[in-house]
């Protein structure tokens, strides 16, 4: 908005330090005094209530020609972010949640005494306005001030306008300043809510019923990750946060509950980096009679409808590369897919020695635990993976990484199981769900004996999982899909931690 300007930049060094201890707070604190002192409430309660947002304004007023006046009234609310001072002229901008509106506060109107008082407002400032809604001789829309109410003091300056937070570590410890002066980071957000309500109506639409499990368990299981601990005193004994929805979605699904789905928080105890965050959210869900090839049809028609009714197109920008969303996507068994980038062809009943050496041909440091299928499973996701640019499943995957994927049903060694691959990365992971008690016994335990050489991710033995399918569980389809980073795919974000309002952050220093 080119008539007006924001304050200067920033110099608070330390946000933990008393605020009496820097000039520009110092000043500020003193002016709340001030308020107090003439009988202004600063922070008043129930003192205003707009009736009409920014976005509104302009939606309605768009064609309106400069220097307009339209005779309607409005009251506009949200935090000053903007002035610009011309003697007996005060322009500001006001933001609100839909975005920004120009205030045009003149002599004339308010009289010396409540410009002073407009003057003295400070950016940042919470304020609530009542005028007429009229466009400057340059054509800008704004709410002439015909009275003004200070709905909460802020006693931080904002940092400047055309930098903004310029420290990534800043900008997500102070995600609440972020969103003030950063335009992408609040529409991310808007984006992100319109994503998980157009999933959840994809599978509402489908008869799926929302459900609610424990994130506090016994045993986290249902993938290969490693939990956080704790400790429940009243019980005195140690408890995991979840690190997947699918275990006690599956008992749903024996108890007769046919078509399941829950969108939650998930925790996983790995490092940090662009793709991975401790907390983040999944969709998993389960619906009986289904194999994976149903549920590779769900996922793919699913998405296409979010993507149309978040994007309006099936095409989308994504760090440089178009993806085309468009069905039918590829499908290419992992085997298949290792082959046709490596030139190397991989069978799950070669010598396992004799895929070491094809694997460590490849560049791949071969671990002495992993058998034949884990070693493809590395050469896939060092070699292959980020080749996959465009949406594509790809399925039968080796039983040695699939614990919980139902055996294949015509090709030994492999699971009826697929991953989706969008610019690189795996958006969702879906099985034709093992429904064997005694064959999930049996995987289980071979968890158990990976978990006793070490290996911290391995499933353990969930014995009431296995009770619950000793009662009989309907063949059944399952998926998972990675809201985050269907998220950052459709809002064109690099990094996990700009689609998570609050991401994971190391301590602050000191």
């Amino acid at each position: 908005m080119s008539e007006a300007t924001t304050d200067g930049p920033e110099t608070l060094a330390d946000d933990a330090s008393e605020l009496g201890a820097h000039p520009l707070t110092a000043q500020r604190l003193a002016k709340l005094e001030r308020y107090r002192a003439a009988g202004i409430e600063p922070y008043p309660v129930g003192a205003f209530a707009p009736d009409v947002t920014a976005a509104e304004l302009h939606a309605d007023h768009a064609d309106l020609e400069p220097g307009s006046s339209t005779g309607r009234v409005v009251r506009v609310a949200g935090r000053l972010v903007g002035r610009r001072d011309i003697g007996k002229l005060v322009f500001g901008v006001l933001q609100d949640e839909t975005g920004r509106i120009q205030l045009f506060a003149q002599r004339q109107i308010l009289g010396d005494e409540d410009l002073e008082g407009f003057r003295d407002l400070d950016i940042g400032d919470w304020i609530g306005v009542e005028g007429e809604v009229i466009t400057t001789k340059r054509g800008e829309l704004s709410v002439a001030v015909a009275r003004f109410v200070l709905l909460a003091k802020s006693l931080r300056p904002l940092p400047e306008k055309w930098h903004g937070l310029q420290d990534v570590e800043e900008r997500h410890r102070r995600r609440y300043v972020d969103l003030i002066v950063n335009e992408r980071a609040r529409d991310t957000a808007i984006v992100r809510s319109r994503i998980v309500r157009e999933l959840r109506r994809a599978f509402d639409r489908r008869g799926f019923l929302e459900v609610e499990t424990p994130v506090l368990q016994i045993e986290a299981g249902g993938a290969l990750a490693r939990p956080f601990v704790t400790h429940h005193n009243a019980l005195d004994q140690d408890m995991y946060l979840r690190i997947a929805e699918e275990l006690h979605l599956k008992r749903l699904i024996v108890g007769g509950l046919g078509k399941v789905y829950e969108l939650g928080r998930v925790f996983r105890n790995e490092g940090l980096s662009p793709r991975h965050n401790p907390e983040f959210t999944m969709l998993e869900a389960y619906v009986a009679y289904a194999d994976y090839h149903d549920v590779m049809n769900l996922v793919e028609n699913v998405i296409v409808e979010v993507v149309d009714e978040v994007l309006g197109d099936r095409l989308a920008t994504y760090q440089g590369d178009t993806l085309d969303f468009a069905p039918p996507w590829r499908r290419v068994t992992m085997l298949d897919a290792v082959a046709d980038v490596t030139g190397v062809r991989f069978e799950l009943s070669m010598d396992r020695d004799a895929a070491a050496d094809l694997a460590e041909d490849l560049g791949i440091a071969v671990d002495p635990s992993w058998g034949v299928g884990k070693i493809v499973n590395e050469v896939f996701e060092e070699q292959v993976e980020r080749t996959l640019v465009q949406p594509t499943f790809v399925y039968d995957y080796p039983v040695e990484i699939s614990p919980l994927a139902r055996a294949h049903r015509s090709e030994p060694g492999l699971t009826e199981r697929f991953e989706l691959i969008v610019a690189g990365r795996e958006l969702a992971n879906a099985f034709s769900e093992l429904n064997d008690p005694l064959d999930q016994r049996r995987r289980f335990e071979e968890q158990q004996a990976a978990r006793a050489t070490g290996d911290e991710e391995a499933h353990p033995i969930d014995e009431d999982f296995l009770r619950a399918l000793e009662y009989g569980m309907p063949p059944t389809g399952g998926l998972g899909i990675g809201v985050d980073r269907l998220v950052m795919l459709l809002t064109d974000q690099a990094s996990i931690r700009e689609v998570i309002l609050f991401p994971a952050m190391r301590p602050e220093r000191t």
